[in-house]
């Protein structure tokens, strides 16, 4: 059976320029993710990995290459259309969680619907079973700066799950909370892979990478390796 490739670059690259410097934060980075698949994108301070991930989450674009997701060529957007497909097929989960502080778990998760036109009914019925759905139905009222950092991460969780994503994408998901709420944040990624969400996670934790079933390394813009823990492949420059 094929698999459906959710995300797929060809040759990305990504140059900044200014008068007196040109720099490679990426060079012809090509892979494939397919539906289904929890990856984790790994590389020390400087690689890329940050680039690459505002490339996949449609907040930039390469300056060559291709970036297919979901079936759509996000290169050839408009601004407006770039901002529809971040809502409609991206779940964004931060390290600094991006909730708004005095405003209820509820209100937080509801948000990306009420941008959507969602009717109020459904925002509600969601915003609900998505809370529940990691731990927090006894939080629904409590504003974001009454929880923890875990309980928040777990309302970015919520959030970023309520418009059905085609991804889920992570960016460094357990940076600002302890390791055993750590351990418990990872528990709800597993759970939702197994469940079929495909999830992107960039990290420099080597052990919260293990949580992934495939590890891309990313090193001075460029893939390194790329496989599972055991048949990590590297991959020639």
């Amino acid at each position: 059976m094929n698999k459906k490739a959710i995300i797929k670059t060809t040759h990305l690259t990504k140059i900044y320029k200014t008068d007196v410097l040109e720099t490679v934060a990426l060079s012809d980075v090509t892979f494939q993710i397919d539906k289904g698949e929890f990856v984790a994108i790994m590389g020390p301070s400087g690689s890329g990995k940050s680039t690459l991930m505002h490339i996949l989450g449609a907040l930039d674009l390469p300056t060559s290459g291709q970036y297919i997701l979901d079936g759509e060529n996000v290169g050839e957007l408009a601004d407006d259309e770039l901002a529809d497909i971040r809502n409609r097929k991206i779940g964004f989960v931060f390290q600094a969680y991006n909730l708004l502080p005095r405003t209820t778990a509820m209100k937080n998760v509801m948000l990306p619907m009420a941008y959507a036109d969602v009717p109020k009914e459904e925002r509600l019925e969601k915003a609900k079973k998505y809370l529940e759905m990691v731990g927090l139905g006894n939080r629904l009222e409590h504003t974001s700066n009454q929880l923890s950092g875990g309980q928040q991460q777990r309302v970015a969780i919520a959030r970023a799950l309520v418009m059905n994503p085609a991804i889920l994408l992570a960016d460094e998901p357990t940076g600002n909370i302890a390791s055993a709420q750590a351990s418990e944040i990872m528990d709800i990624f597993q759970k939702l892979n197994d469940e079929g969400h495909t999830i992107v996670m960039i990290t420099h934790e080597p052990d919260i990478a293990e949580h992934a079933k495939r590890i891309i390394h990313i090193r001075d813009g460029k893939i390194s390796a790329d496989g599972n823990g055991h048949t990590q492949k590297k991959v020639k420059s």
